[in-house]
Order: C-alpha cells, then structure tokens, then sequence
C-alpha cells in the first residue's frame, strides 16, 4: 500500500506556519537561569509594607492574631477532607499551632503578664 503523504510529511522551514511558531516559543525559552536569579540583588518591594514605626509587641500581638486566624481556617477545611489531604492539613495545624505558642511566649517575654 502506497502512502499519499510522506512520513514524515515534508515541510518548509521559511513557511508562514513555521516562522510563526517559531517567533512565539522564543520568548518562551529566554527564560533566565538560576544562577542569573541568584546574582540579581534582591530589591525591596513597597507593595505591602510593614510599618517601620510599629512596636515589636505590635507586630507580636499581630503574628499571634494572624496564626490564630490562620489555624481557624485550616480546621475548617479539614472538615470537608478525607485521607491523606486530611492529614496533611492537620499537620499544618500542628506548625501553626506550635508558630502561635511561640509566638505567645516571645510576647509573655516583651509584656510579661500581671
């Protein structure tokens, strides 16, 4: 049986088609690599920023309220997983549970309690 078409069919590299594709997966391959990432000095992004006024007590009571937070999402969520995904969340909750209690200490540290 004769084959209509060769295998592979021949195609001209100078096609319309060809440059094009061409022309779009260069960008695509211009990416840097990680040494490159690694020497680019690390530049300070003003996006979200903390206040350079605000107390370390501050920030503390912060941290402790966001884990806090934090902790109260993740059980949530564990409510509607089964499995490996349960676990894996209930592990989070251990290290943020953990965050927070060292979090607490270091502030019994800053404001020791009456």
């Amino acid at each position: 049986m004769i084959k209509p078409s060769p295998n592979p069919p021949d195609t001209d590299p100078a096609s319309p088609d060809s440059k094009k594709l061409n022309e779009a997966a260069d960008p695509t391959l211009d990416f840097p690599s990680i040494a490159d990432i690694k020497a680019t000095p690390r530049t300070m992004s003003t996006l979200f920023t903390v206040d350079p006024e605000a107390t370390t007590e501050t920030l503390m009571v912060y941290l402790v309220e966001t884990l806090a937070s934090v902790d109260v999402m993740v059980h949530q969520l564990v409510d509607h997983l089964d499995g490996g995904s349960r676990y894996a969340l209930l592990g989070i909750s251990n290290s943020i549970m953990v965050a927070e209690i060292t979090a607490n200490r270091v502030l019994d540290q800053i404001d020791p309690p009456e």
